[in-house]
């Protein structure tokens, strides 16, 4: 046996590693939250299997789940990436766990790449469980899968921004209510339910800047209608990403 076998060799992992193991935490944490399961599961499906089996909407001509199923994947995503993570972080933010997990040789836009490596994969669970679930209401999509991924992930960046910018701003208890209140305000007006044509004309257009509204009204324009791609709505979704993500990276407070 030659010397220095068991020799320790201190130091960081891989950046890869590192990354890919605070993934995986922040993922467990994610679907371990009772509250999280509530907001990204429950709610949607609850909301997708209610509003698909009792006519309480007018969605229009065609079956309603048609119309919801899109707006209710919209809202999936809007519940992980903005209201679930800007609570989550918002909290992590308030016990220490972000100034130390910053003292740790994870560098800080890693740890923000982790979380959002999380959430995109939280995601992919939700969209395959309430894909499945629509099937079962009798859903029959069509259009440009790339498009719909391309929607999903410019909505993901646009409402991490926000969740992020929020968490790094506020307080946990104030992050925690206005996050919830958001959720509430945008679910109701936009357009994930009730169609934005229900809304005054002076109205709309406002509603039809949200980032939930252009989501949702590009996700129902492509598995609804078979539209190639929604370029206005991916335009919407790209400046509040711009907006959003950059605000969080000059304000974000660690502690």
């Amino acid at each position: 046996m030659s010397a220095g076998t068991y020799t320790p060799r201190p130091g960081a992992a891989p950046l890869g590693r590192m990354i890919a193991a605070q993934t995986a935490l922040e993922t467990r944490m994610l679907l371990r939250n009772g509250e999280q399961l509530l907001l990204t599961v429950i709610i949607p499906t609850l909301l997708l299997v209610l509003f698909s089996a009792v006519d309480i909407v007018d969605t229009g001509a065609g079956e309603s789940v048609d119309f919801l199923a899109p707006g209710i994947l919209a809202l999936a995503v809007m519940s992980t990436a903005f209201t679930g993570q800007a609570i989550a972080t918002g909290f992590e933010r308030r016990y220490g766990v972000l100034k130390r997990l910053a003292a740790s040789p994870l560098p800080r836009w890693a740890l923000m790449t982790a979380k959002t490596l999380a959430v995109l994969v939280t995601e992919v669970l939700q969209v395959v469980l309430l894909t499945v679930i629509a099937f079962a209401l009798g859903w029959s999509p069509h259009g440009n899968p790339l498009a719909v991924l391309l929607l999903l992930v410019l909505g993901t960046a646009a409402f991490s921004g926000l969740g992020l910018l929020m968490a790094g701003t506020l307080k946990a208890e104030a992050t925690l209510a206005a996050a919830n209140l958001v959720f509430l305000l945008l679910l109701v007006g936009g357009g994930v339910i009730v169609p934005l044509d229900k809304f005054p004309d002076a109205v709309q257009s406002v509603l039809g800047l949200l980032p939930i509204a252009a989501l949702s009204d590009g996700l129902r324009d492509v598995l609804q209608h078979g539209a190639a791609t929604p370029w206005g709505n991916l335009g919407v979704l790209a400046v509040w990403a711009v907006l959003g993500l950059g605000a969080a990276a000059k304000f974000f407070r660690w502690e």
